[in-house]
């Protein structure tokens, strides 16, 4: 049962309002992944293995909490929305613990200082969950056309990439040249500092203009169980998860290597990273405009498997370079590939999340998301062993312990584990299926037909 008929139908929320939320939520996150492993390993001398061990076990604890936060979300009823309380709530927190993420003290040492990134680690990753369930779920219903999704898709990851441009390729700039040094943590606290109460300003802008649909809001709330049971019997949840996580994973295997591939592997200062890191956001950013037309014009699932294809090829090339000249021109690559996925990637889980809706007559967007986490959040768990097989097969252990050949060990971990996912997905998003798109009168579709199949898209 719906509420439509009870409510007009709220203002249309601009494009560039919701988008700008994705800079928010962009910029902890991602300093908090692309300098963790700098951070806590070669600088505080964390032992890799413990590292490794304690990813895996956020990555499980993560995964399983991420389905009950977007369940919660789905089954919030307000007046401020089903949504906006959870970004609220979650903007601050967030803040909070990546503070004291960067805020380890020097004296800790050994099981201390395990425990301090352990806590502080999953604490990061849940509100940032909290945060992207609601975030990502507003999507597909303040836009229910794919040609304003991708609009808006494609406003958003421009914004996210100006927020890389800032976690990322700037960061390293000001931990260790603005606010500290290279072998000190001073100023990763001044920069994180700076970096959640701008998050927080830009996340509450966001979420105070968003305007959701009442009738996306159904009087019965979905039940966690049977919910969790429809979804998990969905096949298309496997398909699209597991190639996503393809994708997710090879990045986040970049975002935490980048700076120690930059150090070992090219032999330069961790200040150069902005250069490389600079480059492939910038190559993305201008690559969004292209890729976004071509979605347009062929469609996200077409497009979907060209920029896969293309971000496979550029991990190749990157692996094979010798200076910073020749990693930026592979790193040019990799950014159009990367660009292609960020237009296309949302996409196509959004028309999952449509047929699932116009199936079940219910509007769950957040578990479905959740869902969909679950296997990119598990992203953690592979990159804790690829680290951790770093110290099995070429002796780096941490920064006080490096081993023999540490650049080959980055170049191994930064390029040709990326590689071989990416290669993976790219061949199994040749095969799949998904679902056409949904117009947006199938958000209240009649009872299903028995013996009836929803329409999809089949392979070319």
């Amino acid at each position: 049962m719906s509420q439509s008929g009870t409510a007009s139908a709220p203002e249309r929320t601009p494009a560039w309002r919701y988008a700008v939320g994705m800079f928010g939520t962009s910029i902890p996150i991602n300093m908090i992944k692309g300098s963790m492993i700098l951070f806590y390993v070669d600088i505080l001398g964390l032992d890799v293995r413990a590292y490794g061990v304690v990813m895996v076990i956020y990555a499980v604890i993560d995964a399983l909490d991420n389905p009950l936060l977007g369940h919660l979300s789905d089954r919030t009823r307000s007046r401020f929305g089903r949504r906006r309380p959870w970004l609220l709530v979650g903007a601050p927190m967030l803040a909070a613990c990546m503070i004291a993420f960067f805020s380890a003290p020097t004296s800790l040492q050994g099981a201390g200082l395990v425990l301090w990134f352990a806590v502080f680690a999953i604490l990061c990753e849940a509100f940032d969950s909290m945060l992207n369930a609601n975030y990502g779920a507003l999507l597909p219903e303040l836009y229910p056309q794919e040609r304003d999704r991708a609009v808006a898709n494609g406003l958003r990851q421009g914004f996210q990439l100006v927020a890389l441009v800032i976690s990322l390729a700037v960061t390293p700039l000001l931990t260790t040249n603005v606010f500290g040094t290279e072998e000190s943590t001073r100023g990763f606290q001044t920069t994180a500092i700076i970096y959640g109460a701008v998050a927080l300003v830009v996340i509450v802008f966001m979420a105070l203009g968003a305007r959701e649909r009442p009738r996306y809001s159904t009087r019965e709330r979905p039940l966690l169980l049977p919910s969790v049971w429809s979804i998990v019997r969905n096949p298309m949840f496997w398909s699209v998860g597991l190639i996503g996580a393809c994708y997710g994973t090879a990045m986040a295997l970049v975002l935490a290597g980048i700076q120690l591939y930059v150090r070992y592997s090219l032999g330069l200062p961790v200040g150069n990273a902005l250069y490389l890191q600079g480059i492939v956001i910038l190559v993305s950013a201008g690559g969004l405009v292209l890729w976004t037309r071509v979605v347009a014009r062929r469609g996200a699932l077409w497009t979907w498997r060209l920029a896969f294809a293309v971000l496979a090829v550029s991990f190749a090339a990157l692996f094979f370079a010798t200076d910073l000249v020749t990693a930026i021109a592979a790193g040019m690559l990799v950014g159009a590939g990367w660009s292609g996925m960020l237009a296309t990637n949302d996409l196509i889980v959004a028309r999952v999340l449509d047929a699932d809706a116009a199936r079940n007559g219910e509007h769950r967007e957040g578990l479905f998301l959740s869902a969909f986490g679950f296997f990119t959040r598990l992203n953690g768990i592979v990159t804790g062993l690829a680290l951790t097989s770093l110290g099995v097969f070429f002796g780096y252990n941490s920064g006080d312990d490096p081993g023999a050949d540490p650049g080959l060990a980055f170049r191994v971990y930064l390029c040709a584990y990326p590689f071989v996912l990416t290669t993976i997905g790219a061949v199994a998003a040749r095969l799949v299926s998904v679902p056409i798109e949904t117009p947006p009168e199938a958000a209240e579709p009649p009872p299903p037909v028995p013996g009836d199949e929803s329409a999809v898209e089949r392979p070319r």
